[in-house]
């Protein structure tokens, strides 16, 4: 074998492992992902089987947390990066790792309180809206049930972050799947009154869900504490300590995550409001189109944490070639994934609509206008794919500046401008917003793309080594 042959086998090699190393770690993230969004199907699902109304008065609800849950979830996401490359570096790792894992705490205990005093009132917001009287009060009183779920759902992202970023993300993905027996259990006997229980509707939803993330959540606590390879960091070793040089860290490189993805589903939460102004059958219409490309979401969504984890260790080691690797094989296999996606969901749209409506003559109008919308999902699966692995790999290199700057005006400026244009002005009505998001998704793509491309040429990895 001439040298370049061993040149290219070991190259090739390289390439291999990097695959293997980013399945290893990222199937487990994407099930987790796909198991928690089957979490929120199942209210769906459930309250798809109370009526549109219901379905509709709860979406408009829940897209309010939407917004303010991925900022703060944003926040905590900066552990992930954080964690990875104090591992890379190896140096002090158990006591850098525990640092940043207190600073997520503190972040959380100050942010959750306002939030809930928001959530309680968030009636009022929707009438702000111009909502329905009877959606606003339905809502509200779903709100109250579930907004309590907010924080053990919170506290169990930061923990997996610190799971993720040890590799060792398959307890998160058993205890996901466990959430899902338990949601639909706790969520379908009190919404409807099973085992001797009240039937309490929407409330009993809420409740369902809030139970579900204590429980799941107080799991993965107890698994942390007592685990050999994770109670080494001392996770919760004082934590009463403020540690005010890591948190202002953590915030710095966690609030442009946060506004990223909360401009991202703000847009989509938004969206809902503009349907409700057209009708709550069209609320109902985008929910449900809306869950069926969650659940393919959260494929990519899982590669790029795993990207961000692949890039973040070999940013620690200041391997640039390991970089480029983890970089493009993550985002190669999502943009294939979504791309089969597209395919079924274009190819099927009514039998995954009446998965979650009743193929009944009452519900005619919101069917048919749930599987326009997703043919619509269906041409953008590849853009939300690429976009999301994309500000994954960016984020491995501490790069969150520049992804807020391409959300806000991918999704806010062309997006919805877009969007609000084609359903108002030119009175396309929902498939004009749906078609608005698919051109904002396109648009931040290729801005996170053409970002990766040129990272060397602008000096990202050399600025953020020094």
């Amino acid at each position: 074998m001439d040298a370049a042959t061993a040149v290219e086998s070991q190259r090739n090699a390289a390439w291999f492992a990097e695959l293997r190393a980013t399945m290893a770690l990222a199937w487990p993230l994407i099930l987790a992902n796909v198991t928690q969004q089957a979490i929120q199907a199942t209210d769906v699902l459930l309250m798809g089987r109370l009526g549109a109304t219901q379905l509709a008065a709860a979406t408009l609800a829940l897209n309010l947390t939407f917004t303010i849950n991925v900022f703060l979830l944003g926040l905590v996401t900066a552990a992930s990066p954080m964690m990875a490359s104090a591992l890379g570096r190896r140096f002090n790792a158990v006591r850098d790792v525990r640092r940043t894992f207190r600073a997520g705490l503190w972040l959380l205990v100050f942010a959750i309180p306002p939030y809930w005093l928001l959530l309680w009132h968030a009636g009022t917001i929707m009438r702000g809206f111009g909502e329905a009287e009877q959606l606003a009060v339905q809502g509200q009183t779903f709100l109250r049930a579930y907004m309590w779920c907010t924080a053990p759902w919170l506290l169990f992202q930061l923990l997996r972050n610190f799971v993720a970023a040890l590799e060792r993300p398959r307890i998160i993905l058993w205890l996901s799947l466990a959430g899902i027996a338990l949601n639909a259990l706790l969520s379908w006997s009190l919404m409807f009154g099973h085992f001797g229980l009240p039937a309490l509707g929407l409330v009993g939803g809420g409740l369902g869900s809030t139970l579900t993330w204590l429980i799941i959540c107080a799991a993965l606590v107890l698994v942390c504490v007592r685990e050999r390879r994770f109670r080494r960091f001392h996770l919760f070793g004082r934590f009463w300590r403020f540690d005010t040089e890591r948190t202002k860290a953590m915030v710095r490189l966690g609030w442009p995550i946060g506004i990223t993805l909360a401009l991202e589903m703000g847009v989509f939460a938004l969206a809902a409001y503009f349907m409700g102004w057209i009708g709550a059958p069209a609320v109902a219409a985008h929910a449900i189109a809306l869950q069926c490309a969650a659940l393919t979401f959260m494929v990519p969504l899982g590669l790029g944490q795993a990207a961000t984890v692949r890039v973040g260790l070999a940013f620690g080691r200041h391997d640039e070639a390991g970089i480029t690797r983890a970089g493009w094989t993550a985002w190669v296999m999502g943009v294939g994934f979504m791309g089969a996606m597209a395919l079924v969901m274009w190819s099927i749209p009514h039998r995954l609509v009446t998965l979650f409506l009743a193929d009944v003559p009452q519900n005619a109008l919101v069917i048919g206008l749930a599987v326009s919308f997703l043919r619509v999902a269906a041409a953008f699966q590849l853009v939300d794919g690429a976009q999301v692995i994309g500000a994954g790999m960016l984020r491995g290199l501490h790069d969150t500046r520049w992804p807020l700057l391409f959300a806000l005006v991918g999704y806010w400026v062309i997006g919805l401008g877009i969007g609000s244009w084609l359903a108002f002005g030119a009175r396309w009505k929902g498939i004009g917003i749906w078609i608005g998001l698919a051109t904002g998704l396109a648009v931040v793509a290729v801005l996170m793309l053409a970002r990766w491309l040129m990272r060397e040429r602008i000096g990202l990895t050399r600025a953020m080594h020094s």
